[in-house]
């Protein structure tokens, strides 16, 4: 397989999160809770950690977020949970940080759009963002979004487009305008004192051609960490599908250092299910291991029994119920494979590509179910208790090969001391 060569970047330390080229492409989140709501706020970034969000952004909107933020941290300290905080910031940043020094010290970065800083008094608006960020040591993600993209300099590239011999069109400016914002806004950062290293950009659009061309250009014109996600990018499969396009093609070209998956949910759902769409992409394209992963057929006529459809539910389920004990206490499983099969056709076959593989018994086929283990055949399950002998077969193996000293685990230090190529 051949690796992603990730486009080279300096390093920009968010908390203890280390972001670039040289570090695994880390995964954010972002809440949406009121964030005066300390006890929620404070149990949505724990569901979020836990789902293994690295960052998590919070709303700093107005006086009470801004005062409750420094709330949220020392809570998540004293459970145990150190993700770092990212706070959000439109219009009024200037104001709120420098009202609220202690949520000034207690984020990890602040995020800027340059699009809505100020207006008329853009500049210093934004320098005092800049000047807050440069007193507490803190890095900043300046954050174009064509939603709210600067409409001074959109339309001064515009009139300049229109006069233009060879004129592009609205859709090509709009997207140099975007790059523009953001490159502008890096270099007047640098210039009021901000580090090159302490710069995080990202250009977000809601479509994934868009995506695709103002990250490609953007990657092209600098060498900031770059932040990936299509915004806005919609409810269940439709977000879930246009995100793992749009940052699918990205990523294997070498582009990003940090994703996030914004997927609106129904309402009361799972907020961490955007945690799990990003590991899940970054996952399928070999680029990290977050769970070990379950291959399992579609079904078909062979297979009109539900049994290996809810087995491999149960299997899904048990491992990553598993995962926040395992995370810590079995380094290397993350890479484990699992295959569950319906029928004989492709069942021995997937059992033997993965780590531990079952082969149920389909439609009329003798109800017998071979077990293999690292392309071996160790045993074959009959009767009613597949699925927990499965399970206990599967608990063993996880005890053998990935405790500490074990050689799976032996091989997951050996892979993470490596260099990332850049």
């Amino acid at each position: 397989m051949a690796a992603i060569v990730r486009r080279r970047t300096p390093t920009t330390l968010v908390g203890r999160i280390p972001v670039g080229s040289g570090h695994p492409v880390v995964v954010q989140s972002m809440t949406n809770t009121d964030t005066a709501d300390v006890s929620a706020t404070v149990l949505q970034v724990a569901a979020l950690a836990g789902a293994g969000s690295e960052l998590v952004r919070v709303t700093v909107n107005n006086d009470e977020a801004a005062a409750a933020v420094p709330r949220i941290v020392e809570e998540l300290d004293r459970i145990g949970i150190g993700v770092p905080i990212v706070g959000d910031f439109h219009y009024n940043g200037h104001l709120l940080l420098t009202r609220h020094p202690e949520c000034a010290r207690a984020l990890a970065k602040y995020r800027i759009n340059p699009g809505n800083v100020g207006g008329k008094r853009h500049d210093e608006h934004f320098r005092a963002i800049v000047e807050v960020a440069l007193a507490n040591d803190k890095p900043v993600r300046i954050g174009v979004n064509w939603g709210s993209l600067d409409q001074a300099l959109l339309t001064a590239m515009m009139d300049s487009n229109a006069v233009s011999p060879r004129p592009a069109d609205a859709r090509t400016v709009t997207m140099e305008a975007m790059v523009a914002s953001a490159l502008q806004s890096a270099a007047f950062a640098e210039s009021v004192g901000m580090g090159h290293d302490r710069i995080i950009l990202s250009a977000k659009v809601s479509g994934v051609q868009d995506l695709v061309d103002v990250y490609r250009m953007l990657a092209a014109r600098c060498d900031y960490p770059l932040h990936l996600g299509l915004t806005e990018a919609g409810l269940g499969t439709k977000g879930v599908v246009a995100s793992t396009a749009g940052l699918a093609i990205l990523l294997q070209e070498g582009i990003g250092d940090t994703i996030r998956v914004s997927l609106t949910p129904v309402p009361g759902g799972d907020r961490a299910e955007e945690v799990r769409v990003a590991q899940q992409i970054l996952q399928s394209l070999d680029i990290r291991s977050f769970t070990p992963q379950v291959t399992s057929c579609p079904g078909c006529g062979r297979t009109t029994s539900t049994f290996f459809q809810q087995m491999a539910l149960d299997i899904g389920d048990y491992l990553r119920e598993q995962m926040p004990v395992w995370r810590s206490e079995r380094p290397g499983v993350e890479e484990m494979k699992v295959a569950v099969m319906g029928c004989v056709v492709n069942g021995p076959g997937e059992s033997k590509h993965a780590n531990i593989g079952i082969s149920l018994p389909g439609t009329f086929e003798e109800p017998t179910a071979p077990v293999y283990v690292d392309g071996r055949l160790a045993v074959t399950l009959r009767g009613d208790t597949i699925v927990p002998e499965f399970l206990a077969i599967l608990e063993r193996y996880v005890r053998e090969h990935y405790g500490v000293g074990g050689p799976a685990a032996r091989q997951a230090v050996a892979s993470a001391e490596r260099p990332v190529r850049a």
